[in-house]
């Protein structure tokens, strides 16, 4: 499965984590800040920043689990005979599969939720109840949970790094929210022996440019900017490629966005150069026609 944490909504909305032309089986399931319990997960309430906690609808009011399961195998066998007269429709498919798993979330995720069972020195060394960092602490620990439930692809976000003003107050804001929890969730999923087995890929869609843009703050820069991966044969402590003295551009080993996807289904087993999608009378892969793995960075 593909669960995101509390996705951006203001800017590509659903697109964020949608499948595009694949199959909507593929796309992403959205659920909002994690509350600390089951009760909380069922609720769906804002908590004291006003952002929603829990999911929506994960409890039926009227219906008994066994009463919806049957109401669901209805609609289910109604839908498979839909697919067996009309033929293949990735719309339809995608509906079957996704009333299944709404079905399985309503017992299954509030569990998984359930915070109130992690110990004291957990929710420290992550920053739950700790300020700026609690929501994005709250957010890698579901991700942690999650990756232990069985969860394939798991996304935690955090927003407000457009600092194109204010930048010294907001760039010390936006690190404390988030180096305290990255950090304890590296650390958490090496002592739980996961991160031998767990790709984590830390990045935006660009960096900043080196100089003043105005009001003391930094522009969009895509000529050159860091991400790090962790995890799953990932070379530990190393630094791969730079930029020039000012910042501004990659002119060593550079790495384009291709590569780092060959990276990613390098280390999920996956040849990028094999792995393909019919679309539209075309084979489409991840890379395009191009990206390449550079084995400096694998252990």
């Amino acid at each position: 499965g593909y669960m995101t944490i509390a996705a951006p909504i203001a800017l590509g909305g659903a697109q964020n984590y949608g499948s595009a032309f694949l199959p909507a089986s593929y796309q992403g399931t959205r659920i909002d800040a994690p509350p600390g319990t089951v009760a909380v997960a069922k609720k769906n309430r804002k908590n004291d920043t006003g952002m929603n906690q829990g999911i929506g609808n994960i409890h039926n009011a009227h219906l008994s689990p066994e009463a919806q399961r049957s109401q669901l195998d209805l609609v289910q066998s109604m839908n498979r005979d839909l697919l067996a007269s009309a033929g293949a429709n990735s719309e339809v498919e995608g509906i079957i599969e996704s009333y299944e798993l709404a079905f399985r979330m309503q017992t299954e995720i509030p569990k998984v939720m359930d915070m109130s069972k992690e110990s004291a020195a957990t929710l420290s060394a992550y920053g739950v109840g700790q300020g700026e960092s609690d929501n994005f602490a709250r957010q890698c620990i579901m991700a942690r949970r999650f990756a232990e439930a069985g969860v394939r692809f798991i996304e935690v976000c955090h927003q407000g790094w457009d600092h194109h003003s204010g930048l010294k107050s907001r760039i010390a804001s936006s690190c404390a929210a988030v180096d305290q929890p990255i950090a304890a969730l590296l650390a958490d999923l090496k002592q739980r022996d996961l991160l031998k087995d767990t790709l984590v890929i830390w990045g935006g869609e660009f960096g900043r440019t080196p100089g003043n843009g105005s009001a003391d703050g930094r522009g969009h820069n895509a000529k050159g900017y860091s991400m790090w991966l962790a995890g799953a044969g990932i070379k530990p402590g190393i630094s791969y490629g730079a930029t020039d003295d000012h910042g501004g551009a990659a002119v060593e080993n550079q790495t384009h966005v291709h590569d780092l996807h060959a990276i990613i289904l390098n280390q999920l087993g996956l040849d990028h150069e094999k792995l393909t999608y019919r679309y539209a009378g075309r084979d489409f892969r991840l890379t395009d026609v191009y990206g390449s793995v550079p084995k400096a960075i694998l252990a």
